[in-house]
């Protein structure tokens, strides 16, 4: 906020609340509006007392009192009945005018209402009412003087009339702009808070997801390097130490990896990491890694290779990742996996397939996170994933993605 927003606070009474005191007061005066308006009509009501004796006979001094008394009282009602209030008003102004003084101090008390039909009735029924003060006024004004003299009267209490009322019109004007200003800020707070909660979900999806292929991956090899040890323990122990070593090795890379993946998170100060993200490059170690479990893999690159950026190269991995770590898991007797990447610009294509003999155990990879967090990191780049039987038997995974048209979730446009 400026200073001067900072030295006059806004409200719908203007500089009024710049006054000493003047926010607590306008606070107390909005929670109660029903004891302010009393307060106001006994605040006007030695307005009464003040009657003109000049030319008015001694019985109608009584009734000039009276009806002041009643004229001012009618204010206490004026915020829950403002065209009434001004009705009733108006009539005790029209005796009054009749039977005392044309204007007396009480008045004031028909500007106020008038003031009040402009700050809180509908727009139409306010004119309509201010056109029938109009006409009371002009039948006061008119009905003894001359005419010249009648008319600079009438011109100067219309204009009065009228400034009660277009101050009212302005003050509901303001209250109206207020109210949605406010009504906009709690819509752009909520929002705000919406957009947070959607962002911190997604934050929450790919912390799961990368964790769920760093986790699954390395203990499936890990189990099936301890499986393995366990049984060349018994005729070749060679064997079963190097099957030990690897299995060091695998939870060493798995710790890394985890380490790796919550140091960014906790990175406050703007460093990178160290190590970079896997890509394309590391897939050689993931197909050495998975060899050494027992499971004949290999690896093959078609096409002219192209530059692609490390967001496509990452996911690229983890869908090889992830389709292996399905082959050790669910693949019933496979004797050989592979991995094709072929390039045709502008896309990249994906595929791993095994060899496993009968039918495979596909709740698991269908009904996972593994199927459903490849699909999400080839959406990214406009891509598809398919999963599904091979012709010749097995189990083939095929991701298709375009590095090139990166998605605006993304957060950048890579050119390939």
């Amino acid at each position: 906020m400026t200073e001067a927003g900072s030295a006059w606070p806004v409200s719908e009474h203007g500089l009024l609340s710049g006054l000493p005191g003047a926010q607590r007061l306008l606070a107390w005066a909005r929670r109660h509006p029903s004891a302010t308006d009393v307060l106001l009509a006994c605040a006007l009501l030695p307005l009464a007392m003040f009657v003109e004796h000049r030319g008015v006979a001694a019985a109608a001094r009584p009734l000039l009192f009276g009806t002041g008394v009643l004229l001012v009282s009618t204010l206490a009602f004026r915020r829950r009945h403002p065209l009434a209030t001004l009705a009733a008003a108006g009539g005790f102004a029209l005796v009054h005018g009749f039977f005392g003084p044309t204007f007396s101090p009480a008045v004031i008390a028909v500007l106020v209402a008038v003031y009040t039909v402009g700050a809180y009735s509908p727009r139409r029924r306010a004119l309509m009412a201010l056109t029938a003060l109009g006409v009371l006024t002009a039948v006061v004004v008119f009905r003894g003087d001359e005419f010249a003299e009648s008319l600079a009267r009438f011109v100067f209490v219309s204009a009065v009339v009228v400034a009660a009322f277009v101050l009212g019109v302005n003050v509901r004007m303001r209250r109206v702009y207020l109210a949605s200003l406010r009504d906009r800020a709690l819509r752009a707070e909520h929002e705000r808070d919406q957009q947070s909660q959607i962002a911190a979900a997604r934050e929450r999806a790919i912390i799961a997801r990368e964790m769920h292929d760093i986790v699954a991956h390395n203990l499936s090899v890990m189990i099936a390097l301890a499986d393995g040890a366990a049984y060349a323990a018994r005729t070749d122990a060679a064997a079963a130490e190097t099957a030990s070593l690897h299995v060091s090795a695998t939870g060493r890379q798995a710790l890394e990896e985890m380490h790796r993946l919550l140091g960014v998170l906790r990175n406050n100060d703007g460093e990178s990491p160290r190590t970079p993200q896997p890509g394309v490059p590391q897939i050689d170690e993931l197909v050495t890694q998975v060899r050494t479990t027992g499971l004949p893999t290999s690896w093959t690159i078609t096409g002219e290779p192209f530059p692609i950026s490390p967001t496509a190269g990452l996911a690229l991995y983890r869908i090889a990742q992830e389709a292996l770590t399905n082959v050790l898991k669910h693949a019933v007797r496979p004797s050989a996996a592979h991995i094709r990447l072929t390039y045709a610009d502008p896309a990249v294509t994906l595929e791993v397939a095994d060899d496993g003999a009968g039918p495979r155990d596909t709740a698991a990879p269908t009904g996972g996170h593994g199927l459903a967090g490849m699909r999400e990191r080839v959406a990214v780049f406009d891509g598809d994933v398919t999963a599904g039987p091979s012709p010749g038997g097995g189990w083939r995974v095929t991701a298709r993605l375009e590095p090139g048209r990166v998605s605006p979730d993304a957060g950048s446009v890579v050119s390939a």
